[in-house]
C-alpha cells in the first residue's frame, strides 16, 4: 500500500483529490494539510510515502514545504501538483528535492500512475513543461534579488524593505537594479510581473 500526504490549500479540491486516490486499491491518504507549513509534522507523524504538495499555500509555499520535507524526511517521495505550469517552477521544485512535477488541468487517472512511477524511482515530470523548462534557460536571480524582487512585489518602499530584511537601503536599491537588468523590464513592477511569469519567484 502507498502511503499519501495530500496538502492543498483548497478544501474541495484536496477533497477531491483524497476521493479520487481512495478509488485505487494500492493507495491510501493517510495525512491532509491545508497549509505549507503543516507539511513536516504532518509527514512525521503520518510517514507517508509519497507527499503531494501544491505550490500556492498559506503559511510556506509547496517549494519551500518541499526543500523542508526532503531534509526532514529524504526518504519520502516529493510530487508537486500544480495550476502553475512555469518553468522556474520546476527547476526550484527539482532543486528542493520533488521527483515529480504534475499539472493539475492532467488527466485525473495520471495521477495515481505518477504516484506509482515516483515511488518506483521515476522521474515524473509534465513533458511539455519539461521541454519548456529546458528551452527557457536557468533563473538568472540570485537567491537574494529574488528575496528583495520578492519583498518588492507588494509594493513595499526600499526603505521597508531594507529594514525587514536588515539591508541598506543603498544595497536593496542595487539588488532591485540588478533584477531588473537581468530580467530585461523598465521598473522593477515590470521585473515583478516576468521573474513571476517564469516562476523565479
Amino acid at each position: 500500500m502507498i502511503r499519501v500526504l495530500l496538502a492543498e490549500d483548497q478544501g474541495m479540491v484536496r477533497g477531491a483529490l483524497a476521493t479520487l486516490l481512495a478509488l485505487e486499491e494500492d493507495i491510501e491518504v493517510v495525512a491532509q494539510c491545508s497549509r505549507g507549513d503543516e507539511v513536516v509534522a504532518a509527514a512525521q507523524a503520518a510517514h507517508p510515502d509519497v507527499a503531494l504538495l501544491d505550490i500556492e499555500m498559506p503559511g510556506l509555499d509547496g517549494l519551500k514545504a518541499a526543500s523542508l520535507l526532503h531534509q526532514a524526511l529524504p526518504g519520502c517521495t516529493i510530487i508537486i501538483l500544480t495550476t502553475f505550469g512555469r518553468p522556474g517552477y520546476l527547476r526550484r521544485a527539482m532543486e528542493a528535492g520533488a521527483t515529480g512535477f504534475v499539472v493539475k488541468d492532467g488527466p485525473a487517472d495520471q495521477l495515481a500512475v505518477s504516484i506509482r512511477r515516483a515511488v518506483a524511482g521515476e522521474r515524473v515530470i509534465d513533458t511539455a513543461l519539461a521541454a519548456a523548462a529546458l528551452s527557457d534557460g536557468s533563473n538568472p536571480l540570485t537567491p537574494r534579488e529574488r528575496d528583495v524582487l520578492h519583498a518588492a512585489s507588494g509594493g513595499a518602499t526600499i526603505a521597508t524593505i531594507a529594514t525587514a530584511m536588515f539591508l541598506s537601503q543603498g544595497t536593496v536599491r542595487n539588488y532591485l537594479s540588478s533584477a531588473i537588468q537581468k530580467t530585461g523590464a523598465r521598473n522593477r513592477l515590470e521585473a515583478v510581473r516576468t521573474a513571476e511569469q517564469h516562476g523565479w519567484l
